[in-house]
């Protein structure tokens, strides 16, 4: 039997994805912002606003220079987030667009796996804006009767909005209406954290979701959280104060991690839900924001820490997006997706973090109904039927052509179009776009899953 084993072992690393008992589960904990801009953090430069936290983050972990949301609106890209899949194959297309119920996600799987699962924060996934007045009960609580809650989408336990959320707000735990006092970010984390407690002192490994509400508008800071502003019109410091509040709770969990001793082995990871909404320091003078294709509604702040893999700080450029989010974090914990819906949009990002590789496996996939569609193959980013990019805010746009190509590792702001200088690219990437658009097409008739005719 002793000469087996050098093939048994090749074959166990092969199959890291899918092995069922690493030797030491890590914990997951997934934080997320609502419409905070790739320039809306200090490390990445911006002249007024302090994230210190945020920043000392970056400074210890890894650092993803270009990462990328699965989509310009909320939503869509919470949906990829939990599937690894392109929101379009399930519907979901725009803000208050429903996930499928027959979709595949990450508390699901790793509930299967023995992990305790929960959601604090916004949700809006099952198909509600919620009340557009924040302040009016029942506000935002997603309630037991709910077809798409967090609890039938695989969360144990869950307090949790059906939209943005911020002062005093009225939330759903576990189905029940319940009214909170106090900021937005610091109940999610408050909640979330209770959570975690309990579990790390089960010794149980968990998945915690936390997406905050901020800095969503209305924007409605708390004064100590404004006060480093003061000298700024009140607007910013609203925006700027809902973000500290942001960095003051990740700072708030990155301590509670350490006192509790299982930061080593927990992945922490920290992005946006789209890009900035603000204004051009919110998007980092990127062309677009919110609401488009360009990079300015793409582009956000993505960070990892996990120490027992990432031991030493480090800044990746590799494009990485929200759809890698679930592939990599079952392929860290071992988990078998038994009844996987395929296909998969995204890629296990465990190579990156191993520092084996400084290159993407696979192009990634951007799309509206409205027929502007992109494909990033690093560092080439082909727009096909584009709109005009400004998004909200006055944010940066520009001239526009039916294709248009640009090596944004050159060009960020997509200023310079390649298209008529590289045809074969073009051709090549319309092409691969073209049949990716017919894939999701293809999901949208229900084809993908289990249940689905001649299956």
């Amino acid at each position: 039997m002793k000469k087996h084993l050098p093939l048994l072992c090749l074959l166990a690393t092969a199959l890291t994805v899918v092995a069922a008992e690493p030797p030491a589960r890590p914990n997951i904990v997934l934080v997320m912002a609502d419409d905070q801009g790739w320039g809306d953090t200090g490390y990445n430069g911006h002249p007024e606003l302090k994230t210190p936290h945020l920043d000392a983050m970056a400074a210890a972990g890894l650092r993803l220079n270009r990462f990328y949301t699965a989509h310009f609106n909320c939503s869509p890209t919470r949906a990829s987030v939990l599937t690894g899949r392109h929101p379009n194959r399930m519907g979901t297309f725009s803000p208050g667009s429903p996930i499928r119920a027959e979709e595949l996600t990450v508390a699901k799987v790793l509930q299967g796996a023995g992990y305790a699962t929960g959601h604090f924060g916004k949700w809006h996934l099952n198909g509600k804006n919620g009340d557009r007045d924040t302040k009016t009960p029942p506000g935002r609580a997603i309630l037991a009767n709910d077809p798409l809650s967090p609890g039938k989408m695989g969360f144990d336990e869950w307090v949790s909005a059906d939209n943005f959320f911020d002062l005093d707000p009225v939330l759903g735990r576990n189905g029940v209406a319940e009214k909170f006092r106090g900021d937005g970010s610091d109940i999610a984390m408050d909640e979330a954290l209770k959570f975690i407690r309990k579990q790390a002192g089960a010794d149980k490994p968990f998945l915690a979701v936390v997406w905050f509400g901020n800095p969503h508008t209305p924007h409605e800071a708390l004064p100590a959280d404004k006060a480093a502003y003061a000298k700024l019109p009140e607007k910013d410091q609203n925006y700027y104060g809902e973000i500290t509040g942001i960095d003051r709770n990740v700072g708030k969990l990155r301590a509670a991690l350490r006192e509790l001793k299982v930061s080593d082995n927990t992945v922490l990871w920290y992005c946006s839900d789209n890009g900035g909404a603000a204004g051009p320091k919110s998007t980092g003078d990127l062309r677009g924001s919110k609401g488009t294709l360009w990079e300015g509604g793409l582009r956000v702040p993505g960070i990892i820490e996990w120490p027992a893999r990432i031991p030493k700080a480090f800044v990746s450029d590799t494009p990485c997006s929200t759809l890698d989010i679930y592939p990599t974090v079952l392929a860290a914990t071992g988990a078998v997706a038994l009844k996987q819906i395929a296909p998969l949009d995204g890629i296990s990002l465990l190579p990156i973090f191993d520092r084996q590789t400084e290159a993407r496996a696979k192009a990634i996939p951007f799309a509206t109904r409205t027929g502007h569609a992109v494909l990033l193959d690093w560092p080439y980013k082909l727009h096909t039927n584009p709109s005009g990019g400004r998004g909200k805010k006055g944010a940066v746009g520009g001239e526009v052509a039916p294709m248009m190509l640009f090596d944004v590792s050159k060009d960020a702001k997509e200023t310079t179009n390649l298209a008529a200088q590289q045809p074969e690219r073009v051709t090549k990437m319309t092409a691969e776009l073209t049949a990716w658009k017919a894939s999701v097409e293809k999901s949208l008739t229900g084809a993908d899953y289990p249940t689905a005719p001649g299956k």
